[in-house]
């Protein structure tokens, strides 16, 4: 995606805000959803072929470029594996448990052991060692494996929903959920009281389209400024 295509992105957001509540436009909210969903996950994800925000990160990047921490970026010391593993958690426990009240992929595909690190939470408010320790180990190929995974299940799951359900609100009962989970670190209890305000709407709006396109345009700025080094 060239800064043309992430301008008309940002427009697209701004539709898809405009109209999600509107159960009238139910329907042309989905498609949106699924097509702005789409160019922030790679293009094998959706099977579309289309060259996607992510597909321009990782067009030749190296293995130390993603995991060097820290970095020297203006608005972020993290690697950019740590950036692509973050959302992906965050997308994984929006959309499974607080919207479709299911398990999270994280443990239904095992990646819990497949990406070969010690950290099952959200990433917010890891320390230093954490995410060194973090960037250092897990392993990159299951990084985007999962990443498709979690991807792809947004998609149903969004696609499975009625008019009307973007207003319902998230249930107490699947943030207690989360919490049992330990989905995120106790110093970052706020997310959760931060989720428990959210309809499905406001879910859809930044966990699993702008939160992404956030921390993946960090990341081309990291991959950049290393670049050049």
């Amino acid at each position: 995606m060239d800064m043309d295509q992430r301008k008309q992105w940002n427009e697209n957001h701004k539709t898809l805000t405009n109209i999600i509540l509107k159960p009238h436009h139910h329907k042309n909210a989905v498609n949106l959803f699924l097509n702005q969903h789409s160019l922030l996950h790679s293009f094998q994800m959706s099977d579309l072929g289309i060259h996607t925000l992510e597909d321009e990160l990782v067009k030749d990047i190296n293995e130390e470029t993603l995991r060097r921490y820290p970095v020297a970026a203006p608005d972020t010391k993290n690697s950019i594996a740590w950036h692509l593993w973050h959302v992906t958690r965050i997308e994984d426990m929006t959309m499974n448990v607080l919207i479709n009240n299911d398990k999270q992929v994280f443990y239904f595909g095992n990646w819990d052991k497949k990406l070969r690190i010690d950290y099952s939470h959200s990433g917010n408010e890891m320390t230093d060692d954490e995410i060194a320790d973090l960037s250092d180990h897990i392993d990159i190929p299951a990084l985007f494996a999962y990443r498709i995974e979690v991807g792809r299940k947004t998609r149903e799951i969004v696609s499975s929903l009625k008019p009307g359900d973007f207003k319902l609100k998230v249930e107490a009962e699947r943030i207690h959920k989360l919490k049992e989970q330990h989905a995120v670190k106790d110093e970052a209890s706020w997310l959760l009281e931060y989720w428990s305000k959210k309809n499905i709407a406001g879910l859809i709006l930044m966990p699993a389209t702008r939160h992404i396109f956030v921390h993946l345009n960090k990341s081309i700025r990291i991959k950049h400024r290393i670049q050049k080094m």
